[in-house]
């Protein structure tokens, strides 16, 4: 499970810099695209979290 977690982060953090790139060239519909795929990876992700959290998949360290 940590594996997909680490994964879908730099998943998202790769399409960040992608729509960094698409800014730099001006193509703002690729860079929507990029930054809509993004922030919709980064609710996915906090639910799973949320969703692992609750099922025993992963503990906090507290």
């Amino acid at each position: 499970m940590k594996i997909i977690l680490i994964g879908l982060l730099l998943t998202i953090m790769a399409l960040l810099a992608l729509a960094l790139t698409q800014l730099i060239r001006g193509k703002s519909q690729r860079l929507l695209t990029l930054l809509a795929w993004r922030v919709a990876l980064s609710i996915g992700l906090f639910l799973l979290l949320i969703l692992s959290g609750r099922m025993g998949w992963i503990t906090p360290n507290f």
